[in-house]
């Protein structure tokens, strides 16, 4: 640990400031520690998908120290303002070297995270966007509290869900007609939690679930 803290570095973004361009050289990975990070793709059109958002506690980029010359295969984009630390990806890969332990325990969370994408390809293809969208939103819910704060816009959410923004709004809508949620700026209110898990119970596991 002792090693990692003196070649990281701390990193500040303001909303909307990118960290990386798809297609930069990869020589370190990150930490978030405030905020969220957005990991997207530009598709030949100038289009955007957003293939993942990372919220505080979260790391992402480290299974590229793996590869040769690597390159990010995504651009990452502050959403509010975020704090991270930088970590020199050539140095943690010659740590790992001289720790069985340390291999074991990031080998199980890249498993872990090879499970959650085949569960999403599931969610893509054979569930309903009313599904993804009820999953996100539990996903985000305080365990025992109906009320909280959704600091992710949701042209964001609706990309990361793929659905379109104004499906996302007609199945808010539509939540909100059956007595099941409201959405007000940034402000939810769940007012029937077991109506949206079982809406969200078809995807199995939230989308956005660790």
């Amino acid at each position: 640990m002792e090693r990692v803290v003196r070649r990281a570095k701390a990193v500040s973004l303001a909303d909307g400031e990118s960290l990386f361009q798809q297609g930069d050289t990869a020589t370190r990975f990150y930490l978030v520690v405030k905020g969220h990070i957005k990991l997207f793709r530009l598709a030949p059109d100038g289009n955007e998908k957003i293939i993942e958002l990372v919220d505080a506690g979260h790391t992402f980029a480290e299974a590229l120290m793996f590869l040769e010359q690597p390159r990010f295969p995504v651009g990452a984009v502050a959403l509010g303002e975020t704090e991270l630390i930088s970590i020199d990806a050539a140095d943690f890969s010659a740590i790992l070297r001289d720790s069985v332990d340390l291999c074991m325990a990031l080998l199980g969370d890249m498993s872990f995270r090879l499970r959650s994408l085949i569960r999403e390809i599931d969610d893509l293809s054979l569930h309903s966007a009313t599904c993804r969208v009820a999953a996100f939103i539990l996903s985000r819910a305080p365990e025992h509290c109906d009320d909280f704060e959704l600091d992710i816009p949701k042209h964001v959410i609706a990309s990361r869900i793929s659905v379109k923004p104004e499906t996302f709004s007609r199945i808010i809508k539509s939540l909100k007609s059956k007595n099941i949620l409201e959405i007000r700026g940034s402000k939810v209110r769940l007012l029937d939690r077991e109506a949206l898990e079982d809406a969200a119970d078809v995807c199995g596991l939230p989308v956005e679930a660790t």
